[in-house]
């Protein structure tokens, strides 16, 4: 087995971000493919507006690969650092969580990988326990302040009406199975996307966030893409005053880590430029660059399809039935959307914007042309 013994990878992540794909950069002088993401499961028992891969939810999935076949391909990725396991709910089937997730768990605890699972923690606590062992960051999504707004944006796109007083329960378990994992020494880290409902609330979910235990909090924009094409998104100058006022009021004691960030140290923008330079000053805050595409692919377990990431519009870039993914990686590197935004400043620790963020912001924007201002 190859076995990922880096130093570095085993520092604490707020100082080490093994999905933060400048480490790459500054250790290869290229991007490596250092980050694997398995859809496991389709299935989900929500249905949440702000959803990435709410088009390719069903109610039954066929088979999935041999579970042979996956880990023979992550055997090969020999710069593997982290493995995230996604869905859908990973948990929602009890039997593939016992008998195809906590084997390939098992699998990257014995390589040395950092893990992460997505997940929304509403079913039995047990299913999580069971994981636990093996997973670095049990990773939730949080855009609620109450039952109310759980219940509004969780079941906003369900087939059935789900009654209020089930989807209540459905929060209440969650809030409990993350103080639990918490309390227990689990890593939960709870990310919430800036967008038109959330905004001006940030901090009093981060709030509730910090009383969960969570021992990170995450923040990203949402970016209009897939599932959530038709949801509003926020200005720059809207993003930017709800930055500030999370960072105004956050705990201390919680790291927080914002991701997919439109603001870049070469930015014409005073207040860009300020923001960033906040940004790098606050005690327990990092940015991370976005990962997809650079240095992780996204594989489908039932058709064994790569992609970019688990929400790309584009086609799949290869299969494990026939690929190796070192090398899907370098084909896509090599493709003219790759290099359209192959723009990278290690003296500003950044990656550039990634296809997301260049189409809603900066479509006519040269990044290769600028120089980072601070």
């Amino acid at each position: 087995m190859t076995k990922t013994t880096s130093a570095a990878v085993s520092a604490p992540f707020s100082i080490y971000d093994p999905w933060d794909p400048m480490h790459a950069l500054r250790r290869y002088g290229r991007y490596r493919l250092t980050s694997v993401e398995l859809t496991v499961t389709h299935l989900c028992n929500m249905r949440c507006e702000h959803c990435a891969v709410g088009d390719a939810l069903v109610t039954s999935e066929a088979e999935r690969l041999p579970l042979v076949l996956v880990l023979k391909r992550l055997e090969e990725a020999k710069y593997l650092e982290t493995l995230s396991i996604t869905g859908g709910e990973p948990s929602f089937s009890d039997r593939a969580l016992k008998e195809y997730v906590l084997p390939i768990l098992q699998y990257a605890k014995r390589r040395g990988l950092k893990t992460q699972v997505n997940t929304n923690l509403t079913l039995d606590y047990g299913r999580y326990e069971l994981i636990a062992p093996y997973v670095d960051v049990m990773h939730i999504t949080f855009n609620y302040e109450n039952a109310r707004d759980f219940y509004e944006i969780g079941f906003a796109r369900t087939p059935r009406p789900v009654p209020f007083e089930r989807a209540s329960a459905l929060f209440e378990r969650m809030v409990d199975n993350a103080r639990r994992l918490a309390a227990s020494g689990v890593f939960v880290s709870a990310e919430s996307m800036m967008n038109r409902r959330t905004h001006e609330r940030l901090d009093r979910i981060h709030r509730l966030v910090a009383e969960m235990g969570c021992r990170r909090h995450e923040v990203h924009p949402m970016y209009a893409s897939s599932f959530a094409a038709g949801l509003p998104t926020l200005s720059l100058a809207e993003l930017r005053r709800a930055i500030g006022r999370l960072l105004d009021a956050r705990d201390p004691d919680v790291w927080m880590l914002f991701g997919t960030l439109p603001f870049f140290a070469c930015s014409d923008c005073p207040e860009d430029l300020e923001l960033i330079m906040r940004l790098r000053q606050e005690p327990n805050v990092t940015v991370r660059n976005d990962p997809d595409g650079r240095i992780r692919l996204n594989v489908d377990v039932f058709s064994g399809n790569v992609f970019v990431t688990d929400f790309a519009s584009l086609p799949a870039l290869g299969n494990i039935r026939q690929d190796r993914l070192d090398d899907v990686l370098d084909r896509w590197l090599e493709h003219p959307l790759a290099k359209r935004f192959g723009c990278r400043c290690p003296e500003a620790s950044c990656c550039g914007p990634n296809l997301l963020v260049a189409d809603m912001y900066y479509k006519d924007t040269d990044f290769t042309a600028r120089r980072a201002k601070v």
